[in-house]
């Protein structure tokens, strides 16, 4: 059956080409690579995003194997990730996730390890990824947290994400269910 409507995002953004390096004031994201093994490893065993994330990696082969997952997200469209960069030096994660470019839709999902926190990282990673990603063709992104997880919220907050709702018992954690907070952008506003 053909759709009356164009898709929003189109598949050539990620089918034909290579994920891009996004250049911001504070950060740079850039493509992960499998030399970033020690620094994902290193990160995951950081006790808040194994708190916030659900998620460990408990050796370099396994945090190899996460980021060539990551990588194989920009060819298929599938929730591309980037290594958020501070000169050379691996300082967090971001990416999309739940993604749908037909309907112009994602959620950004991101850490920072703690060297980084609260020097303006992850709200310029934010940035960074919300201007490519709105140029690419999204219309609405979604940043979701646990209400707990206040950093992520002043985060989000300070990118010009707006809060929008609470979706109760929406996010399991390690400690039982928690509520999640959304906070939106949309392209033009």
């Amino acid at each position: 059956m053909p759709a009356l409507m164009p898709d929003v995002v189109a598949a050539a953004v990620f089918a034909a080409g290579t994920q891009p390096t996004l250049r911001g004031e504070v950060v740079t994201l850039r493509p992960w690579s499998t030399a970033d093994a020690p620094a994902v490893h290193a990160a995951y065993r950081d006790p808040d995003i194994q708190r916030w994330h659900v998620r460990s990696a408990v050796s370099e082969d396994e945090a190899a194997g996460l980021i060539e997952r990551w990588c194989a997200g920009w060819s298929s469209g599938r929730d591309p990730q980037w290594a958020v960069t501070v000169g050379d030096v691996v300082a967090g994660r971001i990416g999309l996730r739940h993604m749908s470019p037909p309907a112009g839709l994602s959620e950004v999902a991101y850490w920072t390890v703690p060297r980084w926190r609260g020097r303006g990282v992850t709200p310029g990673a934010l940035a960074v990824l919300t201007r490519w990603a709105f140029g690419a063709g999204f219309h609405r992104l979604e940043v979701s947290h646990s209400v707990r997880n206040l950093p992520s919220c002043r985060a989000a907050t300070k990118a010009g994400f707006a809060p929008e709702s609470v979706k109760r018992s929406a996010g399991l954690h390690s400690d039982g269910w928690h509520d999640v907070h959304v906070h939106v952008r949309i392209r033009g506003s």
